[in-house]
């Protein structure tokens, strides 16, 4: 279990508490001894981005770029 901080003393140590958050520590912030929200952690992305991963198995259709006066009409409505 993590550390449990009010509120008060989180505004004044967020830093502190992301980079423990980011060490892997769970912080529960409360209000009135009440706990009402959590530092916590994301989950690790995974591996490096692979540029051109998508190569070959998306298709974008011939009138992509076209813009006819039917769209005008659906977006502004004129």
């Amino acid at each position: 279990m993590g550390m449990t901080v009010n509120i008060y003393e989180a505004k004044t140590q967020l830093s502190k508490l992301v980079a423990r958050a980011e060490a892997g520590e769970e912080i529960t912030l409360t209000r009135h001894g009440r706990p009402v929200a959590r530092i916590a952690p994301l989950p690790d992305r995974g591996g490096r981005r692979e540029p051109g991963a998508w190569r070959g198995k998306v298709v974008i259709g011939e009138d992509f770029e076209a813009f006819t006066p039917d769209d005008a009409e659906a977006w502004f409505g004129r």
